[in-house]
């Protein structure tokens, strides 16, 4: 057995979630469809839901991407398939407008990693702290913050950001070890990190690489140096995509959560994807073909989304003085990406 899942041409899935039968996907979908229409809702969907949410949404996407079309949207309902962070920066972008998530237990490890009452402890220590908050984090978070990243924009907001400020990155600290790493700006970094991103170890890569050689490794930056010293290419979910559409390669290892997968077979077609095993079992011969998923992001299923439309809940709802304080650095965020590239 490989240190890895093929999931192109009908080969192994053994690692990966099977996709509802259709049979049972096709009602519901149906059902949502129908409900989306008479609700005035758009369907957004991150990039590691379950294949047939990804099927029926308007917009599958990365955080940056999520974001704007949540901020542009004109929809009365904005059903968010992702985890709790995600549906609250759409209600705070949209405060007028009724935001509704599957599971109301979807969470992240990030968000939990920073609590608001800590990261208000760090900034009291240095006040000429400039606060740029990833976006796997809670509305009080952002409300302490100055300006929001994602992974695809970090990059591009630590650039924009005062020179004449000590920046303070939370809360994933390998996501702020690679953006110093690109822009040679020094930072304070809070100890959070995504479990799921942190299973990828460098020994499980380079078997990878000695197995497939003409593979190109892809990475995301939440992940270890020691896995992103390997990667080829060190990128968002978005970018992952593009990398993958637009390179003459036939094959390639993803190191993220393996629910990308699906988009990437639709969109980059005649292309071969490895997952890259996750660390817990890679010392389990029976099973080390087992990709690394994100079990908050799994915690949504067509039946929620369904039932969430029709009962208009689990709904976010957040306090006024949160959703204003919060928006001013997803604003500031969201103009700064807008900016032409130099």
């Amino acid at each position: 057995m490989t240190d890895a899942v093929s999931v192109q041409n009908g080969a192994d899935r053994l690692a990966l979630r099977e996709p509802m039968p259709r049979a049972q996907a096709e009602p519901l979908s149906r059902e949502i469809l129908d409900l989306k229409r008479e609700l005035n809702a758009v369907i957004l969907a991150h990039n590691y839901q379950v294949p047939e949410i990804q099927d029926v949404a308007d917009f599958v996407g990365d955080s940056l991407g999520l974001s704007q079309q949540a901020a542009k949207t004109d929809a009365d309902v904005i059903v968010f398939c992702g985890v709790h962070f995600m549906a609250e920066t759409a209600k705070i972008l949209n405060p007028d407008k009724t935001v509704v998530l599957p599971d109301k237990d979807a969470g992240c490890s990030l968000e939990e990693s920073c609590p608001a009452n800590k990261l208000r402890e760090l900034q009291q220590s240095n006040p000429n702290f400039w606060t740029v908050a990833y976006i796997n984090c809670s509305a009080e978070v952002k409300a302490l913050s100055d300006v929001i990243c994602t992974s695809g924009n970090a990059v591009r907001i630590v650039a924009a950001a005062p020179p004449d400020r000590d920046l303070l990155f939370v809360p994933d600290e390998n996501l702020g070890a690679w953006v110093m790493e690109q822009t040679g700006r020094p930072m304070t970094l809070w100890r959070g990190n995504c479990y799921a991103h942190v299973e990828f170890r460098r020994d499980g890569i380079l078997r990878l690489r000695r197995s497939f050689p003409d593979a190109k490794v892809v990475v995301h930056p939440e992940s270890l140096r020691e896995v992103r010293d390997l990667a080829d290419a060190v990128c968002s979910t978005e970018r992952m995509i593009d990398y993958c559409k637009t390179s003459p390669a036939k094959q390639f290892v993803i190191v993220t959560e393996s629910g990308i997968i699906h988009r990437m077979q639709k969109e980059c077609p005649g292309k071969e994807f490895l997952c890259a095993p996750a660390f817990d079992v890679m010392r389990m011969p029976s099973d080390n073909c087992r990709c690394s998923e994100c079990k908050y992001m799994k915690m949504n299923t067509l039946g929620k989304l369904r039932d969430c439309m029709k009962r208009l809940a689990p709904r976010i709802e957040l306090p006024e003085d949160i959703l204003k304080r919060a928006r001013l650095p997803i604003e500031r965020m969201l103009e700064i990406s807008a900016r032409p590239q130099k």
